[in-house]
């Protein structure tokens, strides 16, 4: 499948000709992938990544975010090859705030290390903090229990939006909540992606949560993995929690699902 969609457009996510192993080549996890992610201003693409376990969708995202390099091809962001000054924020499955910190240390992190004086990234941590529902809990320490996990996600949205606005990279976030708190984040998301227009790149393994966020679902075989389908999302742009009972929404569930089921019965 070519991601290529060969506009005008800049490119702000540009993988070219990947391929990953563990054991010198004799076993590839993926190879002959690419995925292209085009910057719309003042609107941003929401992006979600499915696949089989153990296909490799983690490991795209840790390529984006610089945490780990391909054993062949290209990564940029930016039209640029990721390093120091452009290094993409991840949130994962596992809580990874810094629990001896507070919730505003937490989020003013990134601020602190660009060398922004305590008063005014304090005053931009607070605005994030408000803006993800956690006024209030700013002097807490980041840890659980005095945290639930869905709090501790909205610390880790909270911190990764402001030292990167630009991109959000989010493996499996929701993925440990339980189901009422995992709607009321998938709500915040699209709250925050129609606020702040980011450029989200979402793994998750439910095919439901996937159909109300996505703009594209893009999809990856088995290893030696690569991306085999791209699905469009032809939902409105502003979705609530009643678009998840509209026919159309079920359609492009019982497509994805039957495109899922199609990839891990391929041999």
């Amino acid at each position: 499948m070519a991601n290529f969609q060969d506009t005008e457009l800049k490119n702000i996510i540009d993988l070219r000709n990947i391929k990953q192993s563990y054991d010198g080549g004799e076993t590839w996890i993926l190879e002959n992938l690419e995925f292209l992610i085009e910057d719309k201003p003042a609107q941003g693409q929401f992006a979600v990544i499915l696949g089989p376990s153990g296909c490799g969708k983690s490991t795209v995202l840790r390529y984006i975010a610089g945490l780990q390099k391909p054993t062949g091809g290209t990564v940029k962001i930016h039209e640029k090859e990721v390093g120091k000054d452009n290094r993409v924020s991840m949130v994962f499955q596992q809580y990874s705030s810094l629990p001896w910190m507070t919730v505003l240390d937490n989020v003013s992190l990134a601020l602190r290390y660009k060398g922004m004086l305590k008063a005014e990234r304090d005053e931009k941590a607070m605005e994030m903090i408000e803006l993800v529902g956690l006024a209030g809990h700013e002097q807490k320490y980041a840890q659980y229990p005095t945290l639930s996990g869905g709090q501790l996600q909205r610390v880790a949205i909270a911190r990764s939006l402001l030292a990167n606005p630009e991109i959000l990279v989010m493996d499996e976030p929701f993925g440990a909540l339980d189901i009422g708190t995992r709607i009321q984040m998938q709500d915040l998301l699209l709250k925050l992606w129609h606020q702040f227009h980011p450029t989200i790149i979402f793994v998750t393994h439910d095919i439901s949560e996937a159909v109300y966020l996505a703009d594209d679902i893009y999809i990856m075989k088995k290893a030696p993995s690569r991306f085999v389908e791209k699905i469009h999302v032809d939902l409105p742009f502003n979705r609530t929690r009643e678009t998840k009972r509209e026919a159309r929404f079920e359609e492009l569930v019982h497509q994805v699902e039957d495109k899922m089921v199609e990839v891990a019965t391929a041999k």
